[in-house]
């Protein structure tokens, strides 16, 4: 078992870590909380992939036993890892966590991060990583020509069409979109990226790092894809999310501006 208790660094983890991507230098940063009926497929998916990436589970302690279904798959995928963190403090927690860990380790060309509730296709990721070839940021994009979104209600796609609406209207730098969270990244664009003072969570906080990238002269190309509908567990998705959103996103006109 792979343990790493937020707020310190287990050499456990880092250990396993560097096994894993020896031989691999993409890894993909799979945050969870209530995800045990679909982190198990999303995984078995990811190393059906032509990249067969590793993959870090990071975990907010998520009372369903999301982490102990991971325990039980690494014996079977030892390109598997767990990162436990006691407590369940945001979207952005879990991410910066999960990209400093293994931004801290040798060989590691690109970081993907991507939903663990099956909206993202683990299929679409061997172009993502693909296109970073000419690119430092790859999106999965809904919003592009061949992308579109399955199985949303009425009110789920009028508040995302709103929020990327938003987010261009303020920043305006030709991305579709804006809240995406479908994303391959060289490594060393986000080690360019002061990851410790991000703020924003949920819709701004992937408004914020493709406004930062934007900011640091990286290369952003989107890719379509087709964002599927969750059909087991509940959405993450909260007003408060949304009204975080149209409070910071002004704020972040300064990186891409």
């Amino acid at each position: 078992m792979v343990r790493w208790s937020h707020g310190g660094r287990s050499r456990a983890l880092i250990g396993s870590l560097h096994d894993t991507v020896c031989a691999v230098s993409v890894v993909v940063v799979l945050p969870t909380y209530n995800e045990a009926e679909n982190v198990r497929r999303v995984i078995t998916d990811l190393s059906c992939t032509v990249t067969k990436p590793s993959v870090l589970v990071v975990d907010d302690s998520s009372p369903d036993g999301t982490a102990g279904v991971v325990r039980e798959m690494m014996a079977e995928h030892p390109q598997l890892s767990l990162l436990e963190r006691r407590n369940k403090t945001g979207l952005r927690a879990a991410y910066v966590s999960g990209f400093q860990a293994v931004l801290d380790l040798p060989g590691v060309d690109v970081i993907v991060q991507m939903d663990a509730d099956g909206s993202h296709g683990p299929a679409d990721l061997d172009r993502l990583v693909a296109a970073l070839d000419a690119a430092d940021l790859a999106i999965g994009s809904r919003y592009v020509g061949g992308g579109g979104v399955e199985g949303w209600p009425w009110y789920r796609r009028s508040l995302s069409v709103a929020g990327n609406w938003y987010a261009k209207r303020w920043l305006s730098r030709g991305i579709a979109d804006w809240t995406g969270g479908f994303k391959a990244w060289r490594a060393d664009c986000l080690r360019k990226m002061d990851l410790a003072t991000v703020q924003s969570d949920g819709y701004a906080f992937q408004v914020e790092l493709t406004a930062r990238a934007l900011g640091s002269g990286a290369r952003v190309v989107e890719l379509p894809i087709t964002f599927g509908n969750r059909t087991i567990g509940q959405s993450k998705m909260s007003a408060a999310i949304a009204v975080e959103a149209v409070r910071v996103i002004p704020r972040l006109r300064r990186y891409a501006s």
